[in-house]
């Protein structure tokens, strides 16, 4: 039993127990955008990238997108890719 609360624990502090995937509803909500916005973004090199779930499924990181927010909220500029692709 006491392993199991450290390896809860440990879980906790590293933020894993909270980190999920999340379906487009959820980002357009955490985000405010609508799906096309989304995808610009993305194909901008401005957004985190989906993770493929299945055949036609996709999700995000709710780690990657909660930083992303939390980014904007900071005031950190949206990262662009420079002239020769790279970011």
């Amino acid at each position: 039993m006491q392993l199991i609360a450290h390896a809860r624990s440990h879980l906790a502090s590293t933020g894993f127990l909270n980190r999920r995937i999340l379906r487009l509803p959820n980002v357009e909500h955490l985000t405010g955008f609508k799906r096309a916005h989304i995808y610009s973004l993305i194909s901008q090199g401005r957004f985190p990238k989906s993770i493929q779930l299945g055949p036609r499924a996709v999700g995000w990181d709710s780690l990657a997108i909660e930083k992303w927010v939390e980014d904007r909220i900071s005031g950190e500029p949206i990262a662009r890719p420079s002239a020769e692709g790279a970011v």
